[in-house]
């Protein structure tokens, strides 16, 4: 029996992919191990988001041949795609596989035998056009799962189209079927995945199907206490979808929302599909329903012709907005985009001040936000991580909490009233037996 370990970079969606492999190894015959247990394959899931791509493949390479130096190493994912026969140049690589293949690879390599180079497999992304029912499973107390694939977008600065090709979804009934198996598994909490995730409903280039309809469908999956959105684009946060979360017992109010820029110049320039006002609306509009309710917010500072003034109108603008927290990414260049060709181009040092300015702003959001829900009762499901003797979970609206390590609360909601944040920012609590309050 050969032993095969994985390793993921970047997103939820590649999380559910790299465990859906796993389990075709293991259907196999393959052995499931950890990173350091002298396996006889890698499988490395990589990224291309950022700049730093081929920066962290080679490292996970490295890596992994200090702990088994004959291992079989094998790269799939988005950079695995978009620069296969640079992958396959990285010392110790023997094979990659693109999007298309990527699901098949114990059937295409199949002795995972050592050759004289690397093999290389990876078809035009056009090929790349068949949906793979995909979750995550045995590795967090949550399932990420796989709803949606591919984007049909096309702003300036992003390379997924160019990695996962069309969108493209599952049916409802799949995902529904996806959920109870998910739920019989004792999982208490999915957090639905996907590139462009309220684009949900295109099969086949058409659209049958909306993400509304599956948001209803999921929520009456018996055994699966908690539904959370991972991310959505603002344009395809509709009305119905905020009104249906604010009266769920199960779609926790919890919204991650990009905007990447306040500045209606810049949204124009990336070729996004709104403009600040609509965004200021759908925070408004949340925040109306669910006054708790948590939104996460996707930030790009010094995209090419974004000047000081523009900065700072997006700084103000998110400073204005009732959000609880930011994922800031300086903008990278990345090959094939529009962006690296438009005028004004923001020097490495200037991105990262912006970056560091809304980092900071991002801590007193968070902190605010924290201190708001103080006091207040809410369920937490507590995680399996344990670190220092202690233990967290998450509350229905994604405010982190610490408590005592307690192996009797891995996977189990307890009611609590949040009374303080600790030195490290996390939330303190109290158990309490009163009803619980949803939002």
């Amino acid at each position: 029996m050969k032993k095969v370990a994985f390793y993921t970079l970047g997103c939820k969606l590649n999380y559910s992919e790299t465990s859906t492999i796993g389990r075709i190894f293991q259907e196999r015959g393959f052995e499931k191990v950890e990173f350091t247990d002298t396996p006889d394959i890698y499988v490395i899931n990589t990224c291309s988001v950022t700049d730093n791509a081929d920066k962290k493949c080679r490292k996970i390479v490295k890596e992994a041949l200090k702990h088994s130096p004959d291992a079989f190493i094998t790269i799939v994912g988005c950079y695995a795609q978009l620069k296969p026969k640079e992958i396959s140049e990285i010392p110790g690589v023997d094979a990659v596989l693109g999007a298309a293949e990527k699901f098949q690879l114990v059937d295409i390599l199949a002795t995972f035998e050592k050759k004289d180079k690397a093999q290389v497999y990876a078809s035009p992304i056009s090929e790349a056009n068949t949906f793979h029912n995909s979750y995550s499973f045995g590795d967090r107390t949550r399932t990420f799962l796989k709803v949606q694939d591919g984007c049909d977008y096309s702003c300036t600065f992003c390379t997924i189209p160019l990695a996962r090709g069309n969108s493209r979804s599952d049916s409802i009934a799949n995902v529904v079927r996806s959920a109870h198996e998910i739920a019989e598994s004792g999982v208490k909490e999915i957090v639905l995945t996907g590139v462009n995730t309220g684009d949900f409903g295109i099969q086949d280039g058409t659209r049958v199907e909306s993400f509304y309809e599956l948001v209803k469908e999921l929520d009456k999956v018996e055994g699966i206490e908690r539904f959370r959105i991972s991310s959505i684009e603002p344009n395809l946060l509709k009305d119905e979808i905020i009104e249906y979360v604010a009266t769920s017992q199960r779609f926790m109010p919890h919204f991650h929302v990009p905007l990447q820029s306040g500045s209606n110049k810049i949204l124009k320039l990336m070729r996004r599909r709104y403009q600040r006002e609509l965004y200021a609306d759908r925070v408004a509009k949340i925040k109306a329903l669910m006054p708790h309710c948590c939104i996460g917010v996707d930030v790009i500072v010094g995209f090419p012709g974004e000047t000081e003034e523009d900065f700072l109108e997006t700084y103000n603008f998110i400073n204005g907005l009732d959000v609880s927290y930011l994922h800031v990414f300086p903008y990278s260049e990345r090959e094939n985009t529009l962006a690296p060709d438009m005028a004004g181009k923001v020097s490495i040092k200037e991105r990262n001040r912006r970056a560091d300015m809304l980092r900071i702003l991002s801590e007193k959001k968070k902190r605010n936000f924290y201190e708001q829900n103080i006091g207040r009762e809410f369920t937490v499901l507590f995680e399996d991580d344990v670190k220092d003797g202690q233990m967290e979970g998450w509350t229905e609206n994604y405010v982190r909490v610490v408590a005592k390590y307690d192996p009797v609360l891995v996977n189990e909601t307890k009611h609590v009233r949040l009374t303080n944040l600790d030195a490290n920012g996390l939330m303190e609590a109290e158990e309490t037996f009163q009803e619980v309050l949803k939002h």
